[in-house]
């Protein structure tokens, strides 16, 4: 079931963020986030009016996913940026294009224009995951993001909802 996110969600939240802090690629952050932190940044979305949900089963969030401000002028609040974190043991599954498909409905709701994915490489799942839900690849920078003493290229996916 997916469902708004609430405060209590925060410490899950974390532990599923954290895995992709200190595994991956996917997320340049590089010192684990405790709950508190995490509710902090669901207040600040929250109170933006963006669209920020959790994928829930049998009572446990197996993923979560948010649209964030894409660039701080307000020439850019017609564009928003997505996240999806999934537990690592749930990816393949479906969750990822369920929680983007809700966030692309949300979207709507409130007026958004465009929504960019941002995506450091290598992460297939993630492109294939854009592309399924009507993204186009915009463009690639090279070498943008160092974290695991690696350069890290990232893409830029953008879905136009006119």
């Amino acid at each position: 079931m997916i469902r708004n996110v609430q405060l209590s969600d925060a410490l899950r939240i974390a532990e599923i963020y954290n895995y992709y802090i200190e595994n991956t690629v996917i997320t340049f952050e590089e010192k684990k986030v405790s709950a508190r932190e995490i509710e902090n940044r669901i207040q600040k979305i929250s109170a933006k009016g963006y669209p920020y949900i959790v994928y829930e089963k049998g009572g446990i969030i197996l993923g979560y996913a948010y649209l964030n401000t894409w660039r701080e002028r307000s020439a850019y609040d017609i564009t928003l940026e997505n996240s999806i974190y999934l537990d690592y043991n749930q990816t393949h599954q479906g969750i990822g294009n369920e929680l983007l498909t809700a966030l692309i409905e949300e979207s709507k709701k409130i007026d958004i224009h465009s929504i960019i994915g941002v995506i450091s490489l290598p992460n297939e799942p993630s492109r294939k995951l854009h592309r399924k839900t009507g993204f186009n690849l915009i463009g690639n920078f090279k070498e943008s993001g160092k974290k695991f003493n690696q350069l890290i290229d990232v893409e830029f996916w953008q879905l136009l909802l006119d």
